[in-house]
C-alpha cells in the first residue's frame, strides 16, 4: 500500500483499470435499474391508455342503452299503444321493443314509480321504484342511466330467469380476499329510464329498461378487440378484458383452462383493497388467475356513487419481460466491449499527469487577479504532485490568515479610535452642560435677588398710592363721584402692578410660593376652574365640552393646579374673541412598561392658533403676543409648576385652526430642583 501511494506509475495503472473493474459494473447496474424503471413506466403508460379506451367504450355502451330507452320512450308506436289502452297489445309491444334493442326488460311506470306494465311478466312488481336514481330522474322529466347492483330478490321480482342468469359459482383463487360465499347471485345491470310524454307533450309515465352484465361475454370480447387489435401487442403477449361485480369476474376473456373462461374467479386482495376500498385506479403488474399481467383496474360506481365493481384491461407480461431482459443483456454486452476498448485507448492518454500542475497554475493567476480565496482544492494524487498541491494550498491559507489578522488589527484600531473620540465628545458635552448649568444657576440667583429688590421697591410706593387713594375717597366722600371711574382705573392698575410683582417673585423663587401637596382628583378641580372663569367664557360666547375619564388622583398642590388650569382656560377664551369650542379632556396614562403613571389633561380650543415661529418661545418668561395686556409670565409660571412636580407640558398649534395643550401629571410627584423652562437659557446666552 505504501508503494502504491508513492508510485505515480501504479496510480496511473489503477486509474486506467478503475473504470473497467469498478465503474463498468456500477454503470451496468445503473443502466439495468434505469432500464427496468423505464420499462415499467412504459408498460404502465400503455395499460393506462388501454384503460382510458376501455372506459370510454364501456361508457358508450351504457349511454347506448340509455339512448335506446329514450328512443323507445319517445317513439310513436309506444305513445299510440299507450293511448289506445290495449293492455295485452302494449305488453307485446314492450317485449318486441326490448328484443329489438337488446334489453333484458322494459317496464312502464306511473309518475309515482309504480309499475304499470312489463315486458317480462303480466304482473309487474307493485312497489314504487322511485328509490332507483334513474327512475327518480325520469319522473322529474330527465332521462338518466347508471350502472346498478340488483339483489337476488330484486332480480327474481323482475323475472326468475334474470336471477338464474346472474347466478355464478365462485372459484377459489390464490391471493384473493377470504369470502364465505359459494356463489355470486347479485346482478350488475346497465340501468336506464326516460320520461314518456303523450301527444300533447304532457309527462304521463316513465319507461325503465336494463341490460344484465353478468355473463355478458360479448361486451368484454368487444372491449378486448377494440383495445388490443392485431399488432398492438408484439412478442406473443395477449390482451384481456374483464368486468367485476365486487371482486368476482362476471364477464371475462381471461382463460382458466384451455378454452374455459375464468368466470367466478376473484381478483387479488391487494387490488381489491386499493380499487374498491380506496377508490384508486390500479396501473401496474398484478397476479391474474394464473400469471402476471400488466393490469389496469378502475372502480365502477352506481347511481349513488358507491363502488360496486371494477373494469379491467391488461396483457400478459411474461413475453415482454423476456424480450426486455434479452435486450438489456445485449446492451450490457455491447457496453462492456466498448468500455474495454475505451480503457485500452485511455492507457495511451494516462501519461498526462499535468492536471494538478495546471490547476495550481490557474490558482496562481486567480490570486494575482485579486481572488484571495482561490485554492487548488483536494486532488486524487497522494504522490509528489498531490503533496505539492496540498502545501501550495496551505501556503495560500497562511498568507490569507496573516492578511485577515492584519485587517482585524486595523479594524480594531479604527474601532478604538472611534470609541475614544465618542467618549471625548461625550465628556466635552457633559462639561459644556455643567458650565451652562452653573451659569444658569448664577443668573437665576441674580434674577432672584434683583426681583426681590424690585418687588420691595415697587410694593412700597404702591402701598402709599393705595393708602392715599383710600384716604382721598374717604375725605371727598360724595364729592368723589365725578372721578369715580378714574379712581377705579387707578385701583385696577395698582392690582395689576401687584400681580406682576407676585408673578415675578413666583418665577424667581418658586419654592417660596409652593404649598403642601395632596392626592387631587382632576374632575372637581376642572369644574371649579370653569366656574371661576365662567365670565370670561360667557363674554366670548365659548362653548365648553368636557371628557373627564381619568380615575387616578395626582400628587400636586391643589391651588397651583387650579392656577395652571385657569391660566390655560383664560388664554383659550382670549384666543376665541368671536366664540368657539373649548374642550377639556382627562384620561389615565401609563409608562412604556404599562405601569399606571398618572393623568393626562388636554386643553383644546378652536381659536386663532399660534404662529410657528412663536411656538418655541411661549414658555419663556416675559414672552407675550398680547402687548397691551399680557405680562408674559402666565405660561412660564404654568410650565414651572408642572415641571416642579415631575410633570410635562407640551403644545401643538396651527394658525387659524386652534391650539392644544397636553399636561401629564404624576400619581406620585417627582420634585424638580429648579424652575427651568424651554428657551429660558436662550434669553440669557451671550
Amino acid at each position: 500500500m505504501a508503494r502504491f501511494r508513492a508510485s505515480v506509475r501504479l496510480k496511473l495503472l489503477a486509474l486506467v483499470l478503475a473504470p473497467l473493474a469498478i465503474g463498468v459494473p456500477l454503470l451496468l447496474g445503473l443502466v439495468w435499474t434505469w432500464g427496468n424503471e423505464a420499462y415499467d413506466r412504459l408498460l404502465n403508460y400503455k395499460v393506462g391508455s388501454d384503460m382510458v379506451t376501455a372506459h370510454e367504450y364501456f361508457d358508450r355502451v351504457r349511454e347506448g342503452v340509455g339512448a335506446d330507452v329514450v328512443a323507445i320512450a319517445g317513439s310513436h308506436r309506444l305513445v299510440t299503444s299507450l293511448e289506445a289502452a290495449d293492455e295485452p297489445g302494449f305488453i307485446s309491444l314492450l317485449s318486441l321493443l326490448s328484443r329489438e334493442h337488446g334489453l333484458d326488460y322494459l317496464m312502464l311506470l306511473d309518475l309515482d314509480g309504480h309499475p304499470l306494465s312489463s315486458s317480462l311478466a303480466d304482473q309487474p312488481p307493485a312497489a314504487s321504484r322511485l328509490h332507483w336514481p334513474v327512475v327518480a330522474a325520469a319522473a322529474s322529466g330527465a332521462a338518466h342511466n347508471t350502472i346498478e347492483l340488483f339483489s337476488p330478490a330484486q332480480l327474481g321480482e323482475l323475472d326468475p330467469v334474470l336471477r338464474l342468469r346472474a347466478w355464478l359459482p365462485l372459484v377459489p383463487t390464490r391471493a384473493a380476499a377470504p369470502d364465505p360465499r359459494m356463489a355470486e347471485d347479485r346482478g350488475m345491470m346497465i340501468h336506464a329510464a326516460a320520461p314518456v310524454y303523450d301527444a300533447g307533450g304532457e309527462l304521463v309515465a316513465v319507461l325503465e329498461g336494463a341490460t344484465l352484465l353478468n355473463g355478458n361475454l360479448g361486451l368484454v370480447d368487444r372491449i378486448n378487440e377494440i383495445v388490443y387489435r392485431d399488432g398492438t401487442l408484439p412478442l406473443g403477449s395477449k390482451g384481456t378484458a374483464t368486468l367485476f361485480l365486487g371482486d368476482a369476474r362476471i364477464a371475462t376473456n381471461v382463460r382458466l383452462f384451455e378454452g374455459e373462461r375464468a368466470l367466478g374467479t376473484r381478483v387479488s386482495q391487494a387490488v381489491r383493497d386499493y380499487v374498491l376500498g380506496e377508490g384508486g385506479t390500479w396501473l401496474g403488474t398484478a397476479f391474474v388467475v394464473n400469471d402476471d399481467y400488466v393490469s389496469g383496474y378502475e372502480p365502477v360506481v352506481n347511481g349513488h356513487g358507491k363502488r360496486i365493481g371494477m373494469l379491467y384491461v391488461g396483457f400478459l407480461e411474461r413475453p415482454l419481460r423476456s424480450a426486455m431482459v434479452s435486450a438489456m443483456l445485449v446492451l450490457c454486452a455491447i457496453f462492456v466491449v466498448l468500455s474495454i476498448i475505451g480503457t485500452l485507448l485511455s492507457l495511451r492518454w494516462a501519461r498526462n499527469v499535468f492536471g494538478p500542475i495546471e490547476r495550481m497554475n490557474r490558482v496562481i493567476g486567480r490570486v494575482e487577479e485579486g481572488e484571495a480565496g482561490a485554492r487548488v482544492g483536494a486532488v486524487a494524487s497522494r504522490d509528489e504532485l498531490g503533496r505539492l498541491a496540498v502545501e501550495f494550498d496551505h501556503l495560500l491559507d497562511t498568507l490569507q490568515a496573516k492578511r485577515e489578522e492584519l485587517q482585524r488589527w486595523a479594524d480594531e484600531l479604527d474601532r478604538k479610535v472611534a470609541e475614544r473620540t465618542a467618549e471625548l465628545e461625550e465628556a466635552n458635552e457633559t462639561l459644556r452642560r455643567a458650565q451652562q448649568q452653573l451659569v444658569m444657576s448664577e443668573k437665576l440667583a441674580a434674577i432672584g435677588e434683583l426681583t426681590a429688590g424690585v418687588a420691595h421697591e415697587v410694593n412700597n410706593p404702591v402701598a402709599v398710592i393705595q393708602g392715599n387713594l383710600d384716604v382721598m375717597k374717604s375725605v371727598l366722600g360724595p364729592a368723589a363721584e365725578p372721578v369715580q371711574r378714574e379712581i377705579g382705573l387707578i385701583h385696577a392698575q395698582i392690582d395689576r402692578i401687584r400681580l406682576i410683582v407676585t408673578k415675578l417673585l413666583q418665577f424667581a423663587r418658586p419654592g417660596d410660593f409652593a404649598g403642601y401637596t395632596e392626592a387631587v382628583d382632576i374632575a372637581p378641580v376642572v369644574h371649579d376652574c370653569l366656574v371661576l372663569t365662567a365670565h370670561n367664557l360667557d363674554r366670548n360666547d365659548v362653548e365648553v365640552v368636557t371628557h373627564l375619564e381619568a380615575t387616578a388622583p395626582v400628587e400636586i398642590n391643589r391651588g397651583e393646579l387650579q392656577q395652571v388650569l385657569i391660566n390655560l382656560i383664560v388664554n383659550a377664551a382670549q384666543a376665541m374673541p368671536d366664540g368657539g369650542t373649548l374642550t377639556l379632556a382627562a384620561h389615565d396614562w401609563s409608562d412604556a412598561d404599562g405601569t399606571p403613571a398618572g393623568v393626562e389633561l388636554v386643553v383644546r380650543d378652536t381659536g386663532v392658533g399660534i404662529a410657528s415661529e412663536d411656538l418655541a418661545a411661549i414658555f419663556d418668561p416675559f414672552f407675550t403676543t398680547k402687548k397691551d395686556s399680557g405680562t408674559g409670565l402666565g405660561l412660564s409660571v404654568t410650565y414651572t409648576i408642572v415641571e416642579r412636580y415631575g410633570g410635562r407640558i407640551t403644545v401643538a398649534s396651527q394658525p387659524g385652526e386652534g391650539t392644544e395643550f397636553h399636561l401629564r401629571l404624576r400619581r406620585q410627584a417627582e420634585f424638580q430642583g429648579g424652575p427651568e423652562a424651554p428657551g429660558f437659557m436662550r434669553r440669557w446666552k451671550g
